[in-house]
């Protein structure tokens, strides 16, 4: 299967903390590493470790961090395809002792435009661009996409295969009007609502370590399975199970789900 995502990279400080700093206080930091992260480069890594490869279209900084970005991308395992221009978004990420995350977010995203080479793939998860880009992505066989990015998708009015938000998620609620033909919402550890079907959320594989990129590591696997032609069931199943690998490791790629896994 040949898969590609167009969205934003952000790079991002992780901090664990024992809590998260209430007003006025000081907590200190357990742990600190950092990454290009946000919901494009943790579902083209999970598409990758699904599918065996992943394309990902996006815009990178001009400056020292976006093209760091680049080579650890391409370190993880993700083909880059990059317009460099302005200046690398950044986020910060408290981690508690629970696994829960916290983003503060520095700066706007940088967002991919029209003439995009999308002809041709398999699968293809728009993550953020503007409406031109996804209007180019619909070449693709197969297209999903985030509420996060509601304006854009009526905007663009191209018909999606498949729509995922959020039930607890503000940003990704879906308030109705896009075309699509499976709309899945996530319920954290209630598992998800697809189609307006419930399905309950799988056995945590292990202790929660790290929250960030799950919600985005079942989309990404959703989508694939999906697009290869597993009915919805079956594909929520996968899904899940990428979900919830995500949780048991330190930041979103340490350990995504691979298909033997």
């Amino acid at each position: 299967m040949r898969c590609a995502v167009v969205g934003h990279v952000e790079w991002v400080e992780f901090a664990r903390v024992p809590r998260f700093p209430a007003a006025g206080t000081i907590v200190h930091v357990e742990e600190f590493w950092a990454d290009p992260a946000g919901a494009g480069p943790v579902m083209a890594r999970q598409l990758a470790r699904l599918a065996g490869r992943c394309e990902l279209f996006t815009v990178l900084g001009d400056d020292e961090l976006g093209h760091r970005s680049e080579r650890r991308l391409a370190e993880l395992g993700i083909d880059v395809h990059a317009e460099f221009r302005a200046s690398t978004r950044r986020a910060w990420t408290h981690i508690d002792a629970n696994g829960e995350r916290t983003i503060t977010v520095i700066g706007d995203k940088l967002l991919p435009r029209a003439a995009l080479p999308l002809t041709g793939y398999d699968a293809l998860y728009f993550v953020s661009g503007e409406p031109s880009a996804l209007r180019a992505a619909r070449a693709a066989r197969f297209v999903a996409a985030t509420a996060r990015e509601q304006a854009t998708l009526r905007k663009a009015g191209v018909p999606l295969d498949l729509l995922v938000g959020s039930l607890n998620d503000a940003s990704e609620h879906y308030e109705g009007g896009v075309d699509a033909a499976n709309v899945v919402l996530t319920d954290g550890a209630n598992g998800c609502v697809a189609n307006g079907e419930r399905f309950p959320a799988p056995a945590s594989p292990g202790p929660v370590v790290d929250t960030y990129g799950a919600g985005d590591s079942f989309a990404a696997a959703l989508c694939f399975a999906l697009a290869r032609g597993d009915a919805l069931p079956d594909a929520i199943a996968l899904a899940s199970r990428a979900g919830a690998a995500v949780i048991t490791g330190r930041g979103p790629y340490s350990s995504q789900l691979t298909l033997d896994g």
